[in-house]
């Protein structure tokens, strides 16, 4: 049984999207188990009764304002705190929030501890592409600075992640850079090229360049926290306009637009679920000792569902536990 301790506390939807997102989970997956964590008097109405969900009531909660490592060290009985301890302790084996980021990332290193020979865990999530498969980019914020070591951490942390949850025989590993000339970039790309280039567990295919992400050029891309972050709001605020832009146009365009609509009803459902990236769940803080997955903060249920789905996959599939091993091996070689 696959035991997963939810923030119910955590996000703009808190706690109905959360609960009604683990019902739904509960009644697909009969191997999970659920602690929710968080205030029981508004947890209780949401939550559909099941042997396999248990309820921490606690009335403190991570707020979004909060400075992230302080509410880790001062709220101890925080919802989140307490999912990241259950971790820690045994109790469960994934924790899952979509609350206060940074004060996840901060309970997952100093609760939950990042694996022996990983220098910095990165931020990882599954971005859309125009054929539908998706790719893997991190950092995407937990490190606002990296060296070419941890950029080289992370193709073998993407790689991993790549191969065992989403199934990729051979997945595909890009630099981010501002050209795909190998001597393109600054000394910590081009160093980075240099490390990826000699590492042969790699399919390194050389540097990848922002606007060909979404055309699928990579399966998994590498990037400084800094940079990945700045890459990641750009998508989702260019999905985000686009979409907006064609409802505005057909709701303004008079009875030509929505007869032209009508008919291409089908084409623009497709193209929403192609910009759409919730179905690939949360952002996982690749490189911890058991998987800790941040939620989108407006995360509806059906969001929190796919994230519990990808969590399922990751503990089905071991992929920590590969990658405890794997770092082992590497810190005993050197």
């Amino acid at each position: 049984m696959k035991r997963i301790a939810v923030d119910a506390m955590g996000g703009d939807h808190a706690p109905q999207a959360i609960v009604e997102g683990v019902n739904r989970a509960l009644h697909d997956f009969s191997d999970i188990e659920v602690q929710l964590y968080g205030d029981e008097a508004k947890i209780r109405p949401y939550l559909t009764e099941n042997e396999r969900v248990s309820i921490v009531h606690t009335s403190e909660k991570i707020d979004s304002d909060d400075e992230p490592a302080k509410a880790i060290r001062r709220k101890k009985e925080a919802s989140m705190v307490l999912a990241a301890k259950a971790v820690k302790e045994g109790q469960a084996d994934a924790v899952l929030s979509a609350g206060n980021t940074g004060a996840l990332l901060a309970a997952g290193l100093f609760v939950v501890g990042r694996i022996k020979g990983v220098e910095r865990p990165g931020l990882l999530s599954t971005l859309p592409t125009t054929d539908g498969k998706g790719f893997d980019m991190l950092d995407l914020g937990a490190n606002a600075e990296n060296t070419p070591v941890h950029l080289h951490q992370y193709a073998i942390l993407g790689s991993f992640y790549a191969q065992n949850v989403r199934h990729i025989q051979k997945p595909r590993v890009g630099l981010l850079n501002n050209g795909t000339e190998a001597t393109k970039g600054d000394p910590l790309h081009k160093e980075t090229y240099e490390l990826l280039s000699k590492d042969p567990s790699i399919h390194f295919v050389g540097n990848v360049e922002a606007r060909d992400l979404m055309s699928g050029v990579a399966d998994v891309v590498v990037s400084d926290g800094f940079t990945g972050n700045a890459v990641l709001k750009a998508i989702e605020g260019t999905a985000l306009t686009i979409m907006g832009g064609l409802k505005t146009s057909i709701k303004s365009g008079g009875l030509k637009a929505k007869i032209g609509a009508l008919f291409l009803k089908d084409s623009l459902y497709q193209l929403k679920h192609t910009m759409d990236y919730s179905s690939a769940g949360g952002a996982v803080l690749f490189g911890l000792k058991a998987p800790v997955v941040k939620s989108h903060g407006s995360s509806d249920d059906a969001s929190i569902y796919h994230t519990i789905k990808q969590i399922r996959t990751m503990l089905e599939s071991e992929v920590v536990d590969q990658l405890v091993a794997t770092f082992a091996k590497e810190d005993e070689r050197v």
